[in-house]
């Protein structure tokens, strides 16, 4: 029988200050007296929060630690006046780890959240114990490799007056990219009133209008092409343990990368976890819980 997916967010808030701004997080099942304790570091991407992991953070219990933060300026955390480049958003995670000592990392990522973290690995591959990922930033991409529709929504988004129209002041990425296009399932009232809470004004949409203009398509911006394409090389020679989780028919994922991850990525575990588009954590939020618990528990990390 399929379990309840629920909109309940039951988990403490803590804040940290990074940077001269409150950084939001939750932070659970710890143990202070095991310095070997494995960390879930949970990163979201564009344009949700630590709220998308409600229903899968429980099933890392007796495996280690919860970690899961609002990046900077989305979710609870503090909306600063700074551009939400990628290297933005990774000067505060970056400082966000450190400020919390955070060691023995196992990534739990998606969307944007995969290539902040992707990054962090290929820099201090020392600290991490694997990584967990879906619907993530592999590697750099191309125009003519897009979809028509993608083309089409995203080369509108890119655009300064067309981007801003449509999802600073129409909100369109949270309800149609969001809500409906990214969702196989109807999300509640109550999910998508968590959702549209963290941006209230269109000044505060600011960091969900810039991700779009951050994807490298065809070499643009030359600075997150170069990110990426740094750590898609490290990813293919890292011997870190990686299960990769992945839906149908997916959106970032397609079959073809299924197979190209499996072959490129040395030390992979793959695991197809049911239907799904772009934000399957709102439709498999058990499988994807029991898959990182399964994989944890017969590993060894």
């Amino acid at each position: 029988m399929a379990q309840d997916i629920s909109s309940k967010f039951p988990y403490e808030s803590k804040y940290i200050d990074v940077h001269g701004s409150k950084m939001h997080y939750v932070d659970e099942y710890s143990d202070p007296g095991n310095p070997d304790q494995l960390t879930f570091l949970f990163l979201h991407g564009n344009p949700t929060s630590s709220y998308l992991w409600r229903n899968i953070i429980p099933y890392v219990k007796g495996h280690g630690r919860a970690i899961a933060p609002d990046l900077i300026g989305m979710g609870k955390s503090d909306k600063p006046d700074i551009n939400y480049t990628f290297q933005d958003h990774f000067k505060y995670l970056d400082a966000f780890i450190r400020q919390l000592d955070l060691k023995n990392i196992v990534l739990v990522i998606h969307d944007w959240g995969s290539g902040l973290g992707f990054h962090y690995a290929s820099q201090n591959e020392d600290n991490i114990k694997g990584i967990v990922f879906m619907e993530a930033i592999t590697r750099t991409m191309r125009w003519k490799d897009a979809d028509l529709i993608t083309r089409y929504i995203f080369k509108r988004f890119r655009d300064e007056e067309k981007g801003h129209k449509m999802i600073a002041e129409k909100n369109i990425f949270i309800r149609l990219f969001l809500f409906k296009v990214g969702v196989k399932r109807k999300l509640t009232n109550e999910e998508k009133a968590y959702y549209n809470s963290a941006y209230p004004t269109v000044e505060s949409r600011k960091p969900i209008e810039v991700w779009p203009k951050e994807i490298p398509f065809d070499g643009v911006p030359e600075e997150t092409h170069a990110i990426i394409s740094h750590y898609d090389q490290w990813l293919k020679e890292t011997e870190t343990p990686m299960l990769f989780l992945y839906a149908k028919p997916g959106m970032i994922i397609k079959k073809k990368d299924v197979s190209r991850l499996e072959k490129e990525i040395k030390n992979i575990k793959s695991v197809y976890i049911g239907k799904g588009k772009h934000y399957i954590q709102e439709d498999r939020p058990h499988e994807i819980g029991q898959a990182i618990s399964d994989w944890i528990a017969s590993s060894e990390l």
